[in-house]
């Protein structure tokens, strides 16, 4: 890892990348194009892009109507937007009817930085999780973005992709992506670490430095929250253990839970630690001030998987 790149930023990019290739995908956006990064698209493809204007429950009823007529639409605002004041829109004219609607949604958790808790959706997952028929996926860099974004065009239903302001670390090695596939990036026996999003490049940060300390943990990136990946999630816990989810989103709801689901149905005698917000809203600040704040710097990550695995 030595590239940053937001991948807000990679969305955009994939968008265009896509609106080549498919003459069906079309985007809207709710007056934060530029902030989106939709925009990209729209440059290129004024004809296909739709500005509803700061109307998030309109955009996503716009985006139903398009699917109905064969089109792909990817609707995309800040996550708190589109999660939380389109929810109805969400949950009954796109997921109910099981239209072909993505939804792009960025800026989410806590590195939003200085807007502050108003706009930090901490709280994203669980109400996306819940919705019956909802594929949701948290892509870890830039690239994964960009195979995400392709794939979810390729499925049939709606799907919402959380998409993250800060620049983070680009992965160098390439790795596969399939709905509902999760993907080992590190082997380990004495703990499993399960991460998305932006919070992977520190969990496997905090493996590196776990090994120094005769702790050997396997990292995994859980990319898709739904459906998830439970064989993945069964195999480590029959030889690790322990298991520690890493999220940049609340503990309620989100990563943590729906691992600590499969544990539970499967009766899983493992040793169990959800690290993420702790039942919290944000506030305003810088990143790296904030992650420090709700005990999700790498320093406080690591500090954390260590007494858990050798407890």
């Amino acid at each position: 890892m030595s590239e940053l790149k937001a991948i807000r930023v990679a969305y955009g990019e994939a968008l265009a990348e896509l609106g080549e290739k498919n003459e069906k995908v079309v985007v809207l956006d709710a007056d934060l194009a530029h902030a989106t990064m939709t925009a990209t698209f729209g440059n290129k493809f004024p004809e296909r892009f739709f500005n509803a204007g700061i109307a998030e429950a309109n955009m996503v009823d716009m985006a139903a109507g398009l699917s109905t007529m064969g089109y792909i639409p990817f609707a995309s605002t800040f996550a708190i937007f589109g999660t939380g004041r389109a929810y109805d829109q969400v949950r009954n004219g796109c997921a109910y009817p099981n239209f072909n609607v993505k939804f792009g949604m960025t800026h989410a958790g806590i590195t939003l930085g200085e807007d502050g808790g108003s706009h930090q959706a901490i709280e994203d997952l669980a109400l996306m999780r819940v919705i019956p028929g909802m594929t949701v996926i948290v892509p870890c860099d830039a690239k994964e973005t960009h195979r995400a974004v392709a794939a979810v065009a390729e499925m049939q239903g709606p799907a919402y992709l959380r998409l993250a302001r800060l620049p983070s670390p680009v992965f160098e090695e390439e790795m596969p992506f399939e709905i509902g596939k999760a993907n080992v990036l590190r082997e380990g026996t004495d703990v499993a670490v399960f991460s998305c999003g932006i919070m992977v490049s520190t969990a496997l940060e905090c493996a590196k430095r776990l090994e120094a300390d005769g702790i050997s943990a396997a990292v995994i990136n859980m990319h898709t929250i739904k459906p998830i990946d439970r064989e993945c999630i069964l195999k480590y816990a029959g030889s690790c253990k322990k298991i520690v989810t890493v999220e940049e989103h609340s503990v309620i709801g989100g990563l943590g839970d729906a691992v600590g689901d499969v544990l539970l149905q499967e009766r899983c005698h493992v040793a169990f630690k959800k690290i993420g917000v702790q039942d919290r809203f944000g506030q305003s600040g810088k990143p790296s001030d904030l992650l420090e704040e709700y005990g999700l710097s790498e320093d406080q990550v690591y500090r954390q998987i260590k007494e858990m695995a050798g407890e």
